[in-house]
């Protein structure tokens, strides 16, 4: 038996015959197994003794698929590829006697794709489940609807070292929950050292760590040489930290080696730091070092506590890398690291009150990621939507809707959501939807292999310390100077036998405009125009402005077409990651889904502007003046005008702003159906009462000329028309046969200004609006200065009078000052003067 030949003892050995059997009864079971057990090896080759067929193993990484493969390869004393294999993209080391296949995830997805029912498959092991990348959702969905539909004797295991195990359960089986087995802890404890920084040091912003924690984390590095034993296994978020720390810890006399482990390097480079060696090492890792795989030798972690993972931002159609705190799970999965051959000790880069308040599992790919991948195999499965599929978390609504847009908009998915024939040629090639519709559509213009290696490039993301010039990687790629070469060559082979045919290159275009078609078909809203001649700022064809990085060769470009860019926290401009110069023919052949002629009649520079524009989605390519704009679209564009100058377009005349105050007092006193005449008010109405004003305008001029007065009048219905005179009157007759103007202007206070000479003889202030609202009187001096404010016009003569008459007689002798002004005789003259 396979188990028997792998001698070696770890504790998931003890549970394996209760796994075995689970998985026999109910088809399906939940493994909870912590760092360092042994799921990973001795878990597959047990289900190959019990079962008959081909047992599948699916890991996130591809560093993990080959170190498990290989492990279990070395304990049962054989080469890969024999009893054990594994696939990953572009590479396959498999055998007819092949029992135990390891693969990473996205490769089962498209084996499931291609053929659902697994053929020759007995169990299908889902590992590290918890890390819900999005090809682990769609492979346990999948593997779930198969199970359900197809092959109900296929046996799934999902497996993790921190998995939920209730909810997975239920995800299994929903009928009653799937078994759940648990298997012993590592049997060798992990001291836990809490080391945070002397000093503070800042958060982590965007893609920036601060100097400082780096410095601290060479320095623990140093301490734990110091007073520890064995390998030092350190973490650290990208390739650009642990560039930063190796040369922090550069020491030509120390009896260290110190080497790196990440997602970019060669298989070949992964492979050594898997490999203990004779001396003493530092093994500087992504997260990739976190589970699936054991580094051996090590006997220390020191973590920093950061993670580098996707955010996309779905307004702009950027994505981006951020780094983020570790979560507690993760910091668990790292610290284990330390106890799989004996005990150890984890130095944590940080305090333990601040542990407390990390996140306690990391976000789910499908709740940050760029969702078009993962719609197109929900599309590809039969199942738009997601409807009916045992997907741990449904995808979120905008982002995916936005994930189907950019689909159909490949012609990927038809009107329905259902895949095209187009959506399974891009499906087919194994990469994201659009660097597969770049390849696709690339091949014919540049020729396959050209286009394959620009799509290699771009999948690979090797643009770090490029200054954003991707023909320059290209060229370090192609000659081998390249740290990632090796591992692009493959993929380049992989994309180009994955292209419907080997086109030659056609066009003769030049390396430069070669790569930026081919950038351009894969995201061609970031083809970008430079916005000032020699500029570094560009604006893109999504409407989002970027910024080549400092002197960067690309500066000074008119066209770009724009591979990666993020946009960092806090700033308003995308900063440009990796581009290609091309020229505007190449632009407009990139962008053509983009390209669209169209009468634009706006409100601009003050005044309506039409004009017929070429524009490669927000960059504008052609502007000719238009000359018989449609009228409509002239009307809308000084409505525009009417709302951005709160109304300040018209030439309101003494008389239009009388009628709109009378008609705001009527509206005060007396409601509905009096019209309202605010600002907002006659905005949102104004086709009704400029309607004939706006349509005979072309020009701002045209509408300075309007009639307000008589437009204001159509917001009165027929009765209220007739009356207005009589609610609210322009002047009103005084006693003295005056007739004087009310002044409406606060429409809660109706004003009118009056000599008191002129009102002798009223007792009461006069009212308006049907008898509602007296008029606030204004009583004046002869020299027209007011004396008294009152509405109560019986207490002014009756206590304020009297003081006025004294005071004021005397200065105006030539006019009336009688002792009981409510039988006085009006007058508007002064007495002349006597002879």
């Amino acid at each position: 038996m396979l188990t028997d030949r792998a001698t070696v003892d770890l504790p998931v050995r003890r549970v394996l015959p209760e796994l075995v059997g689970a998985l026999r009864d109910a088809g399906s079971a939940v493994l909870v197994s912590p760092p360092g057990t042994g799921k990973t090896t001795l878990v597959p080759l047990a289900l190959a003794d019990a079962l008959t067929g081909r047992i599948v193993v699916a890991e996130p990484r591809r560093v993990a698929v080959r170190a498990a493969a290989r492990r279990m390869a070395a304990l049962l004393g054989e080469p890969v590829g024999g009893t054990v294999g594994y696939t990953v993209r572009g590479e396959r080391r498999v055998g007819p006697t092949t029992r135990v296949e390891v693969v990473t995830t996205g490769v089962l997805v498209r084996r499931l794709q291609r053929d659902p029912e697994l053929p020759g498959t007995a169990a299908v092991v889902l590992d590290e489940v918890h890390e819900r990348q999005l090809d682990s959702d769609l492979a346990l969905a999948f593997t779930l609807d198969v199970r359900a539909a197809l092959r109900p004797e296929l046996r799934l295991l999902a497996a993790s070292a921190t998995a939920q195990a209730g909810r997975l359960a239920a995800l299994l089986e929903p009928a009653g929950g799937a078994p759940v087995i648990t298997a012993p802890s590592a049997l060798h404890p992990v001291d836990v050292v809490w080391a945070p920084p002397p000093r503070p040091v800042d958060a982590p912003h965007g893609l920036r760590v601060d100097p400082r924690l780096l410095d601290h984390v060479a320095d623990t590095v140093r301490r734990a040489l110091r007073d520890d034993d064995g390998d030092v296994l350190v973490f650290l978020p990208g390739a650009g930290e642990i560039a930063a720390v190796e040369r922090r810890l550069a020491d030509p006399t120390a009896p260290v080696r110190v080497i790196s482990l990440h997602g970019r390097q060669s298989a070949e480079r992964q492979d050594e730091a898997l490999r203990a060696g004779p001396e003493r090492r530092v093994v500087l890792a992504t997260a990739v070092a976190e589970s699936s795989l054991t580094v051996p030798g090590v006997r220390v972690v020191v973590d920093a506590g950061l993670a580098r993972v996707p955010r996309t931002d779905h307004a702009r159609g950027l994505g981006a890398l951020v780094t983020v705190a570790v979560s507690r799970a993760g910091a668990e999965q790292r610290a284990g690291r330390a106890g799989r051959e004996a005990p150890g000790r984890v130095y944590r880069c940080w305090s333990a009150a601040q542990h407390e308040r990390l996140p306690p599992h990391a976000e789910p790919e499908i709740a940050i990621a760029d969702l078009t991948g993962f719609a197109l195999q929900l599309a590809c499965w039969g199942t738009p939507d997601g409807t009916g599929l045992a997907l741990p978390d449904p995808p979120p609504g905008a982002p995916f809707d936005l994930a189907r847009h950019t689909l159909a908009a490949l012609g990927a998915i038809d009107g329905d959501g259902r895949v095209t024939p187009r959506g399974r040629q891009i499906a087919a090639v194994g990469a994201p939807p659009r660097l597969a519709r770049a390849l696709l559509d690339g091949a014919a213009a540049t020729g396959t292999r050209r286009a394959a290696e620009v799509v290699a490039l771009l999948a690979e993301d090797v643009a770090g310390g490029s200054g954003g010039d991707l023909v320059a990687i290209w060229r370090g790629l192609r000659a081998g100077t390249h740290p990632a070469a090796a591992r692009w060559r493959a993929e380049v082979r992989r994309l180009a036998e994955a292209a419907p045919r080997d086109e030659p290159d056609r066009r003769g275009l030049p390396d430069d405009l070669a790569a930026g078609l081919v950038v351009g078909l894969a995201y061609p809203e970031r083809l970008g125009r430079v916005r000032q001649p020699g500029g570094r700022t560009y604006l893109m064809a999504g409407g989002t402005a970027a910024e080549l990085p400092p002197a960067s060769a690309l500066a000074g470009a008119t066209w770009l077409a724009v591979a990666a860019a993020d946009r960092p926290p806090g700033r308003r401009d995308a900063q440009i990651r990796l581009a290609a110069v091309v020229d505007e023919a190449t632009a407009r052949e990139a962008g053509a889904p983009l390209l669209g002629t169209d009468e634009e009649v706006a409100w601009s520079d003050e005044d309506v502007v039409a004009r017929e524009v070429t524009r490669l989605g927000a960059i504008a390519l052609v502007d000719r003046p238009l000359h018989r704009p449609d009228p409509t679209l002239v009307a809308a564009a000084l409505l525009d005008g009417l709302r951005r100058t709160n109304l300040a377009l018209l030439n309101w005349t003494a008389g239009a702003r009388a009628l709109r105050e009378r008609l705001a007092f009527c509206r005060q006193a007396l409601g509905e159906p009096w019209p309202r005449v605010d600002d907002e008010a006659l905005l949102d109405g104004a086709t009704r009462w400029l309607g004939p004003e706006l349509a005979a305008a072309r020009r701002r001029a045209d509408l300075a000329r309007a009639d307000v007065a008589g437009a204001l009048r159509r917001l009165l219905p027929w009765p209220q028309a007739a009356r207005l005179d009589e609610v609210a009157p322009e002047r009103l007759t005084v006693p003295s046969g005056s007739r004087v103007r009310i002044d409406y202007t606060d429409p809660a206070a109706p004003v009118l200004a009056v000599k008191v000479q002129e009102a002798f003889g009223w007792r009461t202030a006069p009212r308006i609006a049907d008898g509602r609202v007296p008029v606030l009187l204004h009583l004046l001096s002869p020299a027209g200065r007011p004396v008294a404010v009152t509405r109560d016009l019986a207490s002014f003569w009756a206590t304020g009078y009297p003081q006025v008459r004294a005071e004021l007689r005397g200065r105006y002798p030539r006019h009336p000052w009688p002792e009981d002004p409510t039988t006085a005789t009006p007058t508007r003259r002064a007495q002349p003067r006597r002879g």
